[in-house]
């Protein structure tokens, strides 16, 4: 085979796969907006207090072709699907499965994203605070998926030679990374570490919140910085 036709023969397989699978991964995060759409509802009808309904904030946003948002009070979960295809790296556990043994253009995966803020951190554009990659749903060109995720997460879905993604596994991996947020607590950092604070920094933080907060570190100040950082 001559170079001609061998880069005739790549587009064929490889760069068609990775056209088709992105055309699937485009589908379903429509279809995890819809279901997010649908939970904001759900929920907000099922907080039958009128007093919890008032304080305990439910809402979803569309933000663009590539990215929503889900905030369930403190917490705002935050879906990004990634434009390029991906492919599992050789020392990947999953090559271990006759399953991409079988059929290698199985391995290209579109990826989705999610991620745990806190919703001040984005409502106040705290652009100092962190937020967690909790979990990455990757799908193939058959349409089965893996959610490769944190603790509880990594488990709830991890056959990929199995599970084919579905309106209702859908929903089933955003309430379990739903769960995993509400279960992640902000903690309060050690006193000592946030016991000094320069007169820049407390001038700072009224005109414009700039003290880093998350969830795992709490909140900090740094002192060789006139802005707060953890």
């Amino acid at each position: 085979m001559n170079r001609k036709e061998e880069i005739i023969s790549s587009l064929q397989r490889k760069a068609y796969c990775k056209q088709q699978v992105f055309s699937y991964t485009e589908e379903y995060f429509e279809q995890l907006k819809q279901i997010l759409s649908n939970l904001c509802k759900e929920y907000r009808a099922e907080l039958d207090d009128k007093d919890v309904q008032k304080k305990v904030e439910i809402g979803f946003k569309s933000k663009s072709k590539f990215e929503a948002q889900f905030k369930f009070s403190g917490d705002t979960l935050v879906f990004h699907m990634h434009s390029n295809i991906f492919r599992f790296d050789d020392q990947h556990i999953l090559w271990k499965n006759s399953y991409l043994k079988e059929d290698e253009l199985r391995s290209y995966c579109g990826v989705i994203n999610i991620y745990n803020f806190l919703s001040d951190s984005l409502k106040y554009n705290r652009e100092n605070d962190a937020g967690y990659l909790i979990g990455r749903l990757f799908i193939n060109k058959d349409k089965h998926f893996f959610l490769e995720g944190k603790k509880q997460l990594s488990f709830a879905h991890n056959q990929f030679d199995k599970e084919v993604l579905n309106e209702e596994k859908l929903r089933d991996v955003i309430e379990a990374c739903i769960m995993y947020s509400l279960d992640f607590d902000l903690y309060s950092p050690n006193f000592e570490r946030v016991q000094m604070v320069s007169v820049n920094q407390i001038i700072a933080l009224g005109n414009n919140p700039k003290l880093r907060t998350e969830k795992r570190m709490g909140f900090e100040f740094n002192f060789s910085d006139e802005e707060p950082r953890a």
